[in-house]
């Protein structure tokens, strides 16, 4: 019965184009640049019979010259479409018998066609990935089947005669059916192996027309691909490999983020107990015990910076409380030079002159003075509301230590609520970390 391949090849080439929808999407959004156009050059046996079985119309078949020329875009890794154009002859004779041992009786003795052009379009499947682990494979199976023309031009010697006689020119509808191997040589260049049946839809190629079957003739070829434009080759990258090692960057990336939080709360402990020694203060008379020269002082004693009681009563303040310019300018400069160990409530030596400064005015014009320390947005809010809390208080140790008197200086953390500038930049950041002084 004869096959109707206007008819099937689209309802195959739409399942293949079906089949391949998933990876296509997978492979389209993982990898910017990758070569999908390619040419290649072929050449090998055309021979006019198909090994795979069926009646063939001559007993002798034999192996002539053919070569080719084919354009390809990847449409996926898995996936592509192949325009293949073939040239060559056809030739086949009656002069052995079968292999079963049958005398083929034809009207004609051997036959030689000539391959004028052959083009078709075909879809082709890369079927086995042979490198699960690698983005980039080295080898690759594929199939390949579509639907295009032949012309050629038949020449038969009819039996007993030796007189050619040549046909005319006859276009006719040709499905090529075929299965391949490419080895990637380079990353431009591959080593193409393949084997094509092609089904001619009618009974005239060989020249003879004989039990309405469909002939049909094989291509066994050779030849090079040159992947054209920039990157990788598509048709051997593998999407498996590639989610494959983006989960597993993803799992190093995670245990990299827990170590450095596990870090980051080992530090954050280390300085809670650091700065709650540093401010302990056991007789509660304002002065931290490192600083207390006097320590367990009855609750309620009136102590000086040292934290040792006073021997006069701390003077009155009668008259109106001026802060003049000066005394700003004293406050200004111990501000801006102000500097803490990173992340602590540690006051660098730096600012000791400027704070020394600071806390002889308090004495000398017995002013009071409120501290607020402040952060920026970097940590939690509530890391932060305590570091500003713990740097106000640890300037108001000092500057008692110095002789100021506890009871006129009060120190608030106000944390990251009172920003002066953007903490969108590392110089606003800077600017919001800081401890403000008000004299009055």
């Amino acid at each position: 019965m004869k096959l109707n391949f206007l008819k099937i090849f689209p309802v195959a080439l739409a399942g293949l184009i079906i089949g391949n929808s998933a990876e296509a999407q997978e492979a389209m959004g993982t990898k910017p640049s990758f070569k999908t156009w390619s040419i290649g050059l072929n050449g090998g046996a055309l021979t006019g019979v198909s090994p795979l079985g069926g009646q063939n119309d001559f007993s002798n078949w034999k192996s002539s010259l053919g070569y080719g020329l084919y354009i390809k875009k990847q449409i996926t890794p898995g996936f592509a479409l192949r325009l293949d154009g073939v040239r060559g002859k056809v030739k086949g004779d009656n002069s052995e018998p079968f292999n079963d041992g049958t005398v083929m009786a034809s009207p004609v003795a051997s036959y030689e066609t000539d391959l004028r052009y052959s083009a078709s379009l075909s879809a082709q499947v890369n079927m086995v990935n042979w490198s699960m682990f690698s983005q980039s494979n080295n080898a690759q199976l594929y199939a390949l089947a579509g639907g295009g023309l032949v012309n050629y031009k038949t020449t038969v010697v009819p039996t007993g005669s030796t007189t050619e006689i040549t046909g005319d020119a006859v276009n006719k509808f040709v499905v090529p059916v075929g299965v391949g191997a490419k080895f990637r040589l380079s990353e431009g260049v591959n080593f193409d192996l393949g084997w094509t049946i092609n089904f001619v839809d009618g009974d005239e190629f060989d020249g003879y027309t004989a039990r309405g079957n469909n002939d049909k003739y094989n291509y066994a070829y050779a030849g090079l691909e040159f992947a054209l434009g920039g990157g990788k080759q598509l048709a051997f990258y593998s999407p498996v490999a590639a989610t494959y090692q983006e989960a597993l960057a993803a799992k190093n990336t995670a245990n990299a983020l827990k170590s450095d939080l596990d870090a980051q709360k080992a530090e954050n402990a280390k300085l809670r107990t650091e700065m709650s020694d540093l401010l302990k203060d056991s007789d509660g008379d304002g002065v931290a015990d490192k600083l207390d020269k006097c320590p367990n002082t009855p609750a309620g004693t009136v102590v000086d910076g040292s934290g040792c009681p006073l021997k006069v009563p701390a003077p009155q303040v009668t008259e109106r409380v001026i802060v003049t310019e000066a005394d700003r300018k004293v406050v200004k400069d111990a501000i801006s030079n102000l500097e803490f160990d990173l992340g602590k409530a540690t006051i660098r030596s730096k600012s000791y002159e400027t704070l020394n400064r600071v806390a002889a005015l308090l004495v000398e014009k017995n002013f009071s003075l409120k501290l607020a320390g402040h952060t920026d947005i970097t940590g939690s809010r509530e890391l932060n509301l305590r570091l500003s809390k713990e740097r106000a208080e640890s300037v108001k140790a000092y500057l008692v230590s110095q002789g100021a008197n506890a009871s006129r200086i009060e120190a608030t953390g106000y944390g990251p609520d009172q920003p002066i500038a953007s903490n969108k930049t590392a110089e606003g950041r800077q600017q919001n970390r800081r401890v403000e002084f008000t004299l009055y």
